[in-house]
């Protein structure tokens, strides 16, 4: 989708000084991927001159297109620089720059005009890029590469980062629900009986490496590459776990009580967002079909997906919903506000804030609502993150779903991404947001309402043997499943 936006306005003329300024270009999209986590708007940064001091100031610009009707901060002031002290050493001109030193600064300029923390973790970002340019090694690719990430390092932000090219391939593709790698989805396990914990495996896309492995839902990854994942972060996992198409990656796995290696060769498939199932319960009256409703990924089919779910369901007389958010990382930010509008006729679903405040609503109008009467419940974990966090949040503080699960991942913040004129790409943090009772879930997650029994499984057919067999440990009262007290 497309945000259209001003021209930022002109900087003040000088017969002294004549910067050339070519205007940021914005595109509002989408994103995805195995393990992803924020929203993209892809964004191809020009080169500036290095005698352009650029100072990011918000500038309203005109975002109505449809289901977004709010005016969105999104552009820049450039505020022009024209002396420096006598004491400091002045940047050298442009011409002596070397074609390291503009990929260096395409980053920089990135930073400086999206991040959301305009301290720059309380820094002179300014003075950064001159100390850079002055003391990093830029003579190849990869020193330009390790100069850009110890920049990124310094903001203490563990989602602003770089992308190699191939990642950000990957992460691009990832958009249109295709992704090169070996067809997991991954989430967080629970460490039982003293067993070494890793990262479970959710489901093997169907026809993928891992599939063809014999790796199946439930197994455990113990290790990439011979690096332990006991302790890796679900989204340094998935970038592991992609790569370039032919390329190989080594997998420790542990199935039950046998641990066996296994090699992959990183193959493109087509990531399907969402799978579903009809549970009848015998004895239940109200809800003697619920419909199960598993999102295991924001990609750009996901609201569709969602939709096709519940039409369908429904043709089986389904007369409730569960839709489950485990280990659902995040992807694409306005499909998690669409999945939103699906579920909700009214109510804000958002809240997108900076450091000044809020900034930007996102509310359900009722255009798109599909399912806003039938009973629903969500189901969360610790893997749930990002846009899953914000659909979740939006459903319990407007009192549209009972959450059940654990806290979740406490990811709140929004990404977006930008293109480098060499093919790679930075995630930044350009904004953080609070759910519709302006909680602030950052680093503390969205609370349920009630806990999932430990041994609740993640699977659907899983899902439906708890709810039919009461002598389960993992049984839940279906009668009482929807209720709120």
């Amino acid at each position: 989708m497309l945000l259209p936006m001003r021209r930022p306005p002109a900087a003040p003329s000088s017969p002294a000084f004549s910067p050339h300024v070519s205007p940021l270009g914005l595109r509002r999209q989408l994103h995805g991927r195995a393990g992803g986590e924020f929203e993209l708007r892809f964004r191809q940064i020009d080169r500036v001159r290095l005698c352009t001091v650029a100072r990011a100031s918000p500038v309203e610009v005109d975002a109505s297109p449809a289901g977004f009707g709010r005016r969105a901060i999104v552009g820049v002031v450039l505020a022009m620089s024209l002396s420096a002290p006598a004491y400091y050493r002045a940047p050298p001109p442009s011409s002596a720059l070397t074609e390291e030193n503009l990929i260096f600064l395409e980053a920089w300029r990135a930073v400086d005009r999206a991040y959301y923390d305009k301290s720059f973790n309380g820094q002179s970002w300014f003075m950064y890029r001159e100390r850079a340019l002055r003391d990093e090694p830029m003579n190849t690719r990869e020193e330009t590469y390790t100069a850009i990430k110890k920049m990124l390092s310094t903001l203490d932000d563990p989602f602003t980062r770089f992308l190699e090219p191939e990642k950000f391939k990957s992460l691009r593709s990832g958009t249109q629900g295709a992704l090169t790698g070996v067809g997991l989805s991954i989430g967080y396990p629970l460490a039982l009986n003293g067993s070494p914990a890793g990262l479970s495996v959710m489901s093997a896309a169907p026809g993928g490496p891992a599939e063809k492995a014999g790796i199946v839902s439930g197994d455990v990854i113990l290790a990439i590459d011979d690096r332990s994942a006991q302790d890796m972060d679900i989204y340094d996992a998935a970038d592991r776990l992609q790569g370039p198409e032919g390329s190989s990656i080594n997998l420790t796995i542990r199935s039950g009580a046998d641990t066996r290696h296994v090699v992959l060769k990183r193959e493109r498939y087509t990531l399907n967002p969402v799978r579903s199932r009809m549970c009848e319960i015998p004895g239940s009256e109200d809800s003697s079909k619920i419909g199960y409703i598993k999102l295991t990924t924001f990609n750009q089919n996901a609201a569709g997906s969602v939709k096709e779910a519940i039409k369908k369901l429904r043709d089986n007389n389904v007369k409730a919903f569960v839709l489950d958010l485990r280990n659902n990382s995040g992807g694409l930010f306005p499909e998690g506000i669409e999945i939103a509008k699906i579920w909700m006729d009214k109510g804000v679903i958002v809240y997108i804030c900076d450091s000044r405040g809020v900034r930007d609503i996102y509310e359900a109008d009722g255009a798109t609502t599909i399912a806003a009467s039938e009973p629903l419940v969500v189901l969360v974990n610790k893997g749930t993150a990002s846009a899953s966090e914000i659909l979740a949040g939006a459903l319990k503080d407007n009192k549209r779903a009972v959450v059940y699960g654990e806290p979740t991942y406490g990811k709140g913040k929004i990404q977006s991404v930008f293109a480098l004129s060499d093919g790679s790409g930075l995630a930044v943090t350009v904004a953080r947001y609070e759910t519709p009772a302006h909680t602030d879930i950052d680093k503390v997650g969205v609370i349920p309402d009630r806990p999932l029994p430990a041994s609740f499984p993640t699977d659907e057919d899983g899902f439906c043997s708890c709810l039919k067999d009461p002598a389960s440990p993992c049984n839940l009262n279906a009668a009482r499943l929807f209720a709120r007290s």
